[in-house]
């Protein structure tokens, strides 16, 4: 899981440093691999406005351009073909560096002065294709500070995860994870519902509920798929290490990264009939959205219409119902798909996406409707559109089930070795989403439906070892060092270590 320090602090606003992060995360169990910077450095790039495009005198590939940095017009010679008057793109003044080791100079192309460069994505370093000039909204205003535009400096970190912590394959569920380990208050992501504004619906038939219990489903018509995703979307995915598609697409991949909720989106014109969440039929054939052909096996679970398969479920969509230019009815997915029925799939045909990632460790069952209205949010603010229903297809039977795990206070002691207060268990706990209640024992504490690896008191008690540690602990020895407190430990071994952390 790569993810953006500045995404990151925007949900829990931590004081504390990457270095700091990366720590606190690591010692929790969440490995961080590596930090690398959201961009190369560069310096004096500005929003630049072309004002005019005239053929090169002598070379029939090169543009004069009058480009506008909001102060005054510069002449700058260009190549890219997308160079054309209106269009707002970076533009670096004579004398900005681009990258340690490369300083713009007043240069004459061909007998025609240029002062200052039109920058592509590629030259600052945001991405690996050559394609031209970066083109920006023209909502932005000329001449601010690019760094600014794209809220740099930012760092992004790279989470070596165990199979066991799906919940962490979002910026929630590390937000929330470092809400606890820096004691900070974590922000939830607004998902506020939409009214429908038609009752258009589809239909959807669960065939196979012990492998999709719940699928959700909502219309939406008039979208402009055309609209181009906002800068702060596309360079969020692109940290991410998700390149941008289209607009639709984008959001359903930027709900994922941020809830943690894999979507897809459907062409609604190109479905036949309802929806069918079922088993494939051997030797029944699809073609994914990368172009790849499959040959399906009756153990392979598949979203459907009536005429032949959709889509690989809780993998990857297909080329035929895909999302195109033409695009202006859609129907938005969101479902909860066992993991023991997508677990394998995806090797099994040569595929490994960021849904198969997530459903194969476990999605949280009860987040698929939030994702929903989210995803709406965000489609009718970038696309338009007039929303139906939010439709829910499941069956309760199969939902996976509320897990309740009693905890006591002698369980603690005898493996941890320390005696702690009813309310800092009840604070640990209760920050990484567990609601806890004491009893005579200890605590009742129903766990949250994103942590499918609690099931067990031993497991809530390695919960408290791992925040104890990192947070609790250093706390402590911060009072120890100004001798607000008296530490008692009930073993003698377990004082002398902490003496030595202390005293060191």
């Amino acid at each position: 899981m790569k993810a953006s320090i500045s995404w990151l602090k925007s949900l829990c606003p931590t004081e504390l440093s990457v270095d700091e992060i990366v720590s606190r995360l690591t010692m929790a169990g969440l490995e961080v691999d590596g930090v690398e910077t959201a961009a190369k450095p560069f310096t004096h790039v500005v929003v630049g406005e072309v004002i005019s495009a005239s053929p090169h005198a002598d070379a029939d590939k090169l543009k004069v351009c009058e480009v506008s940095d909001g102060v005054a017009i510069h002449q700058v010679v260009c190549g890219a073909a997308n160079a054309r008057p209106g269009v707002k793109v970076p533009f670096a003044r004579v004398g900005a560096m681009l990258g340690d080791d490369f300083k713009v100079q007043q240069a004459n192309i061909r007998g025609v002065e240029s002062s200052g460069m039109l920058c592509g994505a590629d030259e600052l370093g945001l991405s690996d294709e050559r394609i031209g000039l970066m083109e920006l909204p023209d909502s932005i205003p000329t001449g601010v500070d690019f760094m600014e535009i794209l809220a740099l400096p930012d760092d992004l970190i790279e989470v070596d995860l165990t199979p066991n912590r799906g919940d962490c394959l979002s910026v929630t569920g590390l937000a929330r994870e470092l809400g606890v380990l820096s004691q900070t208050p974590v922000q939830s992501v607004g998902c506020e519902r939409i009214d429908p504004g038609s009752s258009q619906t589809h239909d959807v038939n669960l065939y196979a509920p012990e492998g999709c219990p719940r699928y959700i489903g909502r219309v939406i018509e008039n979208i402009d798929v055309t609209r181009p995703t906002p800068l702060w979307m596309t360079e969020r995915l692109r940290r991410s290490g998700i390149r941008s598609i289209d607009s639709v697409v984008d959001i359903t991949n930027y709900v994922m990264i941020e809830l943690g909720q894999p979507m897809h989106a459907f062409d609604r014109e190109q479905l036949v009939g309802a929806v069918d969440v079922r088993m494939a039929r051997n030797g029944e054939e699809l073609v994914l959205l990368d172009g790849k052909k499959l040959t399906l096996t009756e153990d392979v679970l598949v979203i459907a219409d009536q005429e032949a398969p959709l889509a690989l479920a809780g993998i990857m969509g297909g080329e035929r119902s895909g999302i195109s230019e033409k695009t202006t009815t859609v129907f938005l997915e969101s479902a909860y798909f066992n993991p023991i029925t997508v677990a394998g799939k995806a090797r099994r045909f040569g595929l490994h996406t960021d849904a198969s990632a997530r459903f194969e460790r476990g999605v949280d069952w009860r987040l698929a409707e939030r994702a929903t209205q989210r995803a709406t949010n965000l489609i009718l603010e970038i696309c338009g559109g007039t929303p139906g229903p939010v439709v829910v297809t499941d069956d309760e039977h199969a939902m996976p089930k509320t897990q309740t795990v009693e905890l006591s206070h002698s369980r603690i002691e005898q493996q941890l070795k320390i005696s702690l207060p009813s309310a800092t268990v009840q604070q640990m706990l209760g920050a990484l989403g567990f609601e806890v209640e004491t009893v005579d024992a200890g605590f009742r504490c129903v766990v949250p439906s994103w942590r499918f690896d609690i099931s067990i008191e031993q497991d809530l008690i390695e919960e408290i070892a791992r925040i104890y540690d990192n947070v609790w602990f250093d706390a402590v020895v911060e009072k120890v060092r100004k001798k607000d407190v008296v530490v008692k430990y009930p073993d003698d071994d377990v004082t002398k270590n902490h003496n030595l952390l202390v005293s060191g």
